[in-house]
């Protein structure tokens, strides 16, 4: 899904995760998942790592995207 700059009216959208920006995300300034744009992609593109999401945060954008796919 796109991450985006954070903007504080993402934080009315239920679909929005806010990403605040920490070394070990490796996001360089506070960021939104927008759980509204989920796409497809090939496993070939990604070349490497460039951070990583907390369980926690895996957990809410999971949330957000069985919102808008309309699954409990």
């Amino acid at each position: 899904m796109p991450v985006t700059d954070w903007k504080v009216i993402y934080s009315a959208y239920p679909w929005f995760v806010e990403l605040p920006a920490t070394a070990a995300i490796g996001l360089h300034k506070d960021s939104g998942a927008d759980a509204f744009q989920v796409k497809s992609l090939s496993e070939n593109r990604f070349v490497r790592r460039l951070g990583s999401i907390e369980p926690s945060q895996t957990d809410l954008i999971a949330e957000a995207i069985a919102l808008c796919v309309g699954t409990p």
